[in-house]
């Protein structure tokens, strides 16, 4: 395989550790699909894309946390259904269902748990780092329901369950803590 392969708009080069297309930076900011998958330009930062997603994610939350927490909540749906929708345009267009570089679903994911999190810095970092944690390692049923879920709702399903797992987590460590008087 070359190291860079003709894409649509133009070059797209062939990431020799995952073997796929990677769009290149002019095509992610003409394609608004594109540009929301690939977490508005996030996931094309190497290595650890969906780790860069998550930091932008985590940068853009203490304006998104201003809003009211109903409109929050209602924004990060349509956010999701959003995803579901780009994730799948642009997994079709790169043929790849889950493209390393789509970030989109772990940026919503990060928004999911920082939404239902108590708001403060150590509490979101916890929540941060497992949500990281169980995104890359993928425990059972994560793993499962990925390799099951196809298309953008497979795409952003296994993160949010990720989240799900981040969050459940870290409720128990902060049980825990408060249980010991130890304050957070």
């Amino acid at each position: 395989m070359n190291d860079e392969t003709q894409g649509e708009t133009g070059k797209l080069d062939v990431s020799q550790r995952h073997k796929v297309l990677w769009p290149s930076l002019s095509e992610v900011f003409s394609s608004p699909s594109y540009f929301l998958a690939f977490g508005l330009g996030s996931g094309l930062l190497r290595p650890g894309s969906g780790t860069w997603g998550s930091i932008l994610a985590a940068l853009l939350w203490p304006l998104l946390s201003t809003l009211p927490w109903g409109v929050l909540g209602v924004l990060i749906l349509v956010s999701f259904v959003v995803g579901c929708v780009v994730c799948d345009q642009a997994g079709k267009r790169l043929g790849v269902d889950d493209h390393v570089g789509m970030v989109w679903d772990e940026m919503v994911a990060v928004w999911m748990l920082f939404w239902v999190l108590p708001q403060n810095l150590p509490v979101l970092i916890l929540g941060f780092v497992l949500f990281r944690f169980f995104d890359v390692t993928k425990p059972y049923p994560i793993r499962t329901l990925d390799a099951r879920l196809k298309g953008g709702f497979g795409v952003m399903m296994d993160d949010v369950l990720a989240a799900l797992f981040a969050w459940v987590l870290t409720l128990g460590i902060l049980l825990v803590l408060s249980y010991l008087g130890v304050g957070v």
